[in-house]
């Protein structure tokens, strides 16, 4: 498979009070009838990319997209109150039990992984399988290998992590960085905010493929400023705060869904979730499969992924049939 699937438009979209003055952006597309598939973004804050849909036979799946806490659709933007990892968990069964779905597909990519997998660990009973791009387990690690100076994003990148770490005092660390710009994003200067969230989407968006079309990274104004101010406001939280979960909380629980079917898709140069990542996931799930992508990174702009996302979500369809 050389191709992506048709775009569609959503059937039914709404919002979702989860409380604590949290309201959730949620839409439906495809087949009604279908495969219940859901589609967790990434981030945090990343919101629902415009052509996630693409990775699914619309005619196969009902296709179930929401967006987090805090970003995209949902209100309050770039809320960090009352947002935390298992009240995310608890917003995707509270979706769950109001679309009336008894049991779904869960696809995620990098923090939307985490998430899926978290889900899948505390509600397994409604889990036919999961799907899971670019894996992110939340440990010190992974955390440091995106922002530390030791990170394997800072090493191969020096010249841009110079940028993105420029006017924090030394000794750099994770917590310290993003200590640092969670400090400048409350402030009420508008001209340093700005920079700063220029300077962390920069970092991101440099790291996230393999190779970046002209003009890419170098300029957020192609993207709107709720996305870089969410993306950037979230994910600073949620990594200040270590996501919320234990050390090794998620290989440690990996048997509570030692009967789910999986497929686990990474870039072989992934710069912001380490490709070690997936492959111990995968060594700890009996029922996983892992395909590393050789000539691709983190995004699924790029080829590589994107097609055996495709891939995979057509044989997830195919083996859940069989299975009925």
């Amino acid at each position: 498979m050389k191709r992506l699937y048709p775009d569609v438009t959503c059937y039914q979209n709404g919002f979702i009070e989860v409380g604590c003055g949290h309201s959730l952006y949620y839409e439906q597309s495809g087949n009604p009838e279908g495969i219940p598939v859901l589609f967790i973004h990434g981030g945090p804050g990343a919101g629902l990319p415009p052509n996630y849909k693409c990775f699914f036979d619309s005619n196969r799946y009902r296709i179930i997209g929401f967006e987090q806490r805090g970003c995209g659709r949902s209100t309050p933007l770039a809320s960090i109150k009352d947002n935390d990892t298992w009240l995310n968990v608890e917003d995707i069964e509270m979706l769950r039990r109001q679309l009336n779905v008894s049991s779904w597909l869960v696809f995620g990519g990098s923090w939307g992984s985490t998430l899926a997998l978290l889900y899948a660990f505390r509600y397994a009973d409604h889990v036919s399988g999961l799907i899971l791009r670019g894996v992110f387990l939340a440990r010190q690690q992974d955390r440091d290998w995106f922002l530390s100076p030791q990170g394997g994003a800072a090493q191969l990148f020096p010249e841009y992590y110079r940028q993105f770490v420029k006017g924090i005092n030394a000794p750099l660390s994770t917590s310290a960085i993003c200590a640092h710009y969670l400090n400048i994003l409350k402030t009420d200067n508008e001209i340093q905010r700005h920079a700063a969230l220029k300077r962390w989407y920069q970092w991101e968006e440099r790291l996230s493929r393999v190779s970046l079309p002209p003009g890419t990274g170098d300029s957020t104004s192609q993207y709107p400023l709720s996305l870089v101010t969410s993306l950037a406001t979230l994910e600073c939280h949620f990594l200040t705060n270590k996501c919320f979960i234990d050390e090794g909380y998620i290989l440690d629980n990996i048997n509570k869904i030692s009967d789910i079917p999986g497929t686990i898709i990474h870039g072989r140069y992934d710069m912001i979730c380490k490709t070690e990542a997936a492959e111990s996931l995968h060594k700890s799930w009996p029922g996983s499969q892992l395909q590393i992508i050789p000539d691709a990174g983190h995004s699924t702009s790029e080829p590589g992924i994107a097609y055996a996302l495709c891939r995979a979500t057509r044989d997830m369809a195919r083996f859940l049939k069989e299975q009925k």
